[in-house]
């Protein structure tokens, strides 16, 4: 992965505003990626601050650890589901601010090894964590058709679930998926036309919501996240669709009816005109906020 890739955070102005950050608070960026919403932070965290910096990509906590050598802030590979060992692990029972900025990542994206995209020559994969067992090559040319068409369904909300579902069995039976533009061209044939977004763009989604098992885990997080916080402390997310936004929504609303949550954005805050036009990667982004009562 090019250290050169730009990387701007996602909504880092609010993210600040909402985690009301305080000097010598603890916080967990748990999907610290090249670590920019942890470079905002920890410049307000002073001497005795601390973040707690967790990602399943090897690659990316690798360049995070030289953007963010820093004394006070502790990269650790991990999963939303290691989240409470992880901080429990390095001495601390509670903590004042977590932080999710979910789904793929632009460096993910761009280097195409990596097996993300549909303009990928390259293997399929799009393992978040590259020693993880599943991949997306083992999803498309092993799930039987039913349960390759309810992936697609659920996980890319794909109006076409079930002949595309079929459009892969067909081409099995002939010869093997191995690169993402294979599945990417196979896609567009039963589209037919192209619209505005590419017709490829929801079962790659689903798939690799499938191979990172990006809805558990992200669940999972939530769960970590309402028993770590302490009470003031702050909980950010940024989605970038419907499914993820629906649980976040979902378990926010819950803790507030159950007296855990004070929900802070009534409605999902998104980017404004002068943060799509530098970063237009950040238009389906939106964050919603709660305090821990």
């Amino acid at each position: 992965m090019p250290l050169e890739i730009v990387h701007s955070p996602v909504l880092a102005r609010e993210v600040v505003d909402f985690l009301n950050i305080v000097p010598g608070g603890i916080y967990v960026d748990a999907t610290v990626g090249l670590g920019g919403h942890a470079k905002e932070i920890v410049s307000r965290i002073g001497s005795d601050g601390r973040i707690i910096g967790i990602d399943r990509d090897e690659e990316a906590l690798i360049i995070a650890s030289e953007r963010l050598s820093d004394g006070r802030i502790i990269l650790t590979k991990g999963k939303f589901s290691d989240m409470e060992t992880i901080v429990h692990r390095n001495g601390i029972s509670q903590v004042d601010g977590v932080i999710f900025d979910i789904g793929v990542s632009m460096a993910q994206l761009k280097n195409h090894s990596r097996g993300f995209s549909y303009n990928s020559d390259d293997r399929l994969d799009m393992r978040m964590d590259t020693e993880s067992r599943l991949s997306a090559w083992e999803v498309v040319n092993t799930y039987p058709e039913k349960e390759l068409g309810r992936i697609l369904h659920e996980f890319g909300e794909e109006r076409f679930s079930k002949k595309i579902a079929r459009a892969i069995i067909d081409r099995r039976k002939e010869k093997r998926f191995e690169t993402c533009r294979e599945l990417s061209n196979l896609v567009e044939q039963v589209y037919r036309k192209r619209g505005r977004i590419h017709p490829a763009t929801r079962t790659f989604q689903a798939l690799r919501i499938e191979v990172n098992r990006e809805l558990d885990e992200l669940r999972a997080g939530l769960d970590a996240s309402a028993l770590l916080l302490r009470k003031g402390g702050r909980l950010c997310v940024i989605s970038y669709h419907s499914l993820e936004d629906r649980i976040v929504k979902r378990c926010f609303i819950e803790n507030a009816k159950n007296g855990l949550f004070k929900i802070l954005t009534k409605k999902p805050v998104i980017p404004g005109t002068k943060e799509l036009r530098s970063n237009p990667s950040s238009r389906s982004a939106k964050l919603r906020s709660a305090e821990k009562l």
